[in-house]
Parts: structure tokens; sequence; C-alpha cells
């Protein structure tokens, strides 16, 4: 009788796949919940939550509707929660005032959150003058109608202080100003506030996929913002905010958006020593959502696959709507 034995193969990686115990044992990236971060808006003057049609099952939060998030969030094991404020347009004007106030919006969300939660969820707070502006853009204009970088700077000063006094954890500065990692650091330490921890958005890209989230802070923008965020075709570009980042004093680095730029997030998760953070963004996010709903993908697999993509490219954190749900289901 013959035998044809050794032209089968002897090395069969399918062993390994056999089933999903075995599968769940030799996984080389492992999502957890304390990797989450949920972004959530606030909204001056509302009673109920307000619908993000872009955006299906995330809300322009009243701030009773906050709280619960807040806790919601905790209880399901997210780490952090990154707040963003959306006030009344009467509010807006060409500095952004509002984004200033200690009254405003966003500084009564913090005092909110931290009442409802204290020190057992990181609150992050969007440091960013885009909300508060009327014309949308995230600084102060020049004379030509140009986004003023230095004179920007001083707002971001201000606007680190009043969310450091209302309670803050950690700040976002996320307009790419240049300078705006070593302002903010300067006025948290010069104010009293120097456990407050900075959050870089090292590398955020002027991207398509930011339109839905446009609708979530009730934006004004007119034009674009390609000046100051980065061109998508970049990549040494972003290594070189890096290490500007790193010497103005970031304690934290984020790339964002996260899944068009997993090469950028792998290039920068083995640069540092410091966390590193990805923002799925609101275009990822409603991808997904409506190709769920057209029946052309399976949700529950898209958003855990989706995480499992940006954490395996080297992410510690990663700041998604479906946080909480996520977190549930880990």
């Amino acid at each position: 009788m013959s035998t044809t034995y050794g032209t089968f193969p002897g090395s069969r990686p399918r062993r390994l796949r056999t089933t999903p115990a075995m599968r769940r044992m030799v996984a080389e990236t492992r999502l957890h919940p304390a990797d989450l971060i949920l972004p959530a808006f606030v909204r001056e003057g509302v009673t109920e939550p307000v619908p993000i049609s872009a955006m299906p099952g995330v809300v322009q939060h009243t701030r009773d509707t906050l709280r619960k998030a807040a806790v919601e969030a905790l209880e399901a094991g997210v780490s952090g929660i990154m707040l963003f404020g959306v006030p009344e347009d009467a509010k807006k004007d060409a500095l952004g005032t509002a984004g200033t106030d200690p009254d405003g919006i966003l500084q009564v969300a913090i005092r909110d959150v931290k009442a409802e939660v204290g020190d057992e969820l990181v609150i992050m707070s969007d440091l960013c003058l885009d909300e508060y502006t009327d014309h949308g853009h995230c600084g102060v204009l020049d004379a030509d109608g140009r986004v003023d970088n230095d004179a920007t700077l001083e707002r971001y000063a201000e606007m680190a202080q009043v969310q450091a006094d209302a309670g803050v954890h950690v700040v976002g500065p996320s307009g790419m100003m240049d300078g705006q990692v070593g302002v903010i650091r300067d006025a948290l330490d010069q104010t009293g506030h120097e456990d407050v921890s900075v959050l870089a958005y090292t590398a955020k890209y002027a991207s398509a996929f930011y339109g839905p989230f446009r609708e979530a802070v009730g934006s004004s923008l007119q034009g674009d913002r390609k000046t100051y965020q980065q061109d998508p075709a970049n990549v040494r570009e972003s290594l070189r905010e890096l290490a500007l980042d790193l010497a103005e004093g970031a304690d934290m680095v984020m790339v964002k958006p996260a899944l068009p730029y997993l090469d950028i997030l792998a290039k920068v998760a083995e640069s540092v020593d410091v966390p590193v953070a990805a923002y799925q963004i609101s275009g990822e996010y409603a991808m997904v959502e409506a190709a769920a709903a057209n029946g052309w993908i399976d949700r529950d697999r898209a958003i855990m696959e989706t995480l499992t993509g940006v954490k395996r490219a080297g992410a510690h954190m990663i700041l998604t709507y479906w946080a909480t749900e996520a977190a549930r289901q880990l």
C-alpha cells in the first residue's frame, strides 16, 4: 500500500483556529473596556437629548443625560469621557468667548460630570474654539480672514485654565496650532494645575470623514481647515509634529482619524514611550452604521473588527462613539 503522507503540509496554522476557545487563547491583540474613551456632546439650552441624524444612536446630551451617560460608561468599564460643548448660537462670536466663560456649557458639563463620577472616570475636554466661534474656525481670525496662530494660542491658554478650574483631568487641544501644547502646559503649570494632563492631537488630518461631527457640534464653519490640519498625503510631517509635541510637554499623543491613518498610528506608536490614542471619528462611525442599516455588513462584527484594527496598529486608547456598547460586549 503506497502512502503520500509527505505531500501534505506538516505546518498547519489552521490548527490554532479550530475553536473559539483556541482562537481566544492565541489572540495577539486583545481589546479591553479600559482601552476605550467615550466622546460626548452636551448642548446648552435643551431639555431633551437631540439626535444627530448623521450619527444614528448618538445625541447632543442635556446636562442630565450627560451625567447618566458618564455613569453608564463608568459602569461598563470605559476609562474616560471626552466632552464637547455645544453653545447656543446667540453666544457664538468671533473670539469664541463662550469657550473661556467659566459658566460656559463645557465648563458647566465638566463640573456636572465631576460631581457625578469624581475621579473614577477620566474626564477629558476638547480644547478648541471651533464650537464657539461664529465663523467655525479653530482659532481667531486676522484682518484677512486667516487663522492667527499666536492670537489663538492666547485664547487656548485661557481655555486650559477655565477647564482645569472646572475639574477636568485631561485637556485635548485639537486645533493644530503651532506651539499649542507648550503654551497650554505653561498656562496649566502657572495656575496651579500641574496635575492636569495634555492629550496632544499630534497628527490631526484635514479629513473628509469629519462631516457628521460638524452636525454634532453645530459647526458654523466657513471654508475649510487645510491651512492648519495636516495634509492627508504626508507622513514625515506627522513625525515632526510628534517631536514638537513631546518637546513641549505632551503627556499623551493622538492620531485622528483612525482607520484611514493606521500607518501613521503604527509609526507614532513605534516612535514614542508615552501613551498613544486614536480617534475613531464620526465619519468612520457613520459608515458602519449606514452599511449595517442597509444590511450590507454585520454591525457588531464590524464594530469589533475596526476597534481591533486600531488597537493592533498600536493605540493604547481609542476614542469611539461605540465605547460604552463595545465595553459591555467585551
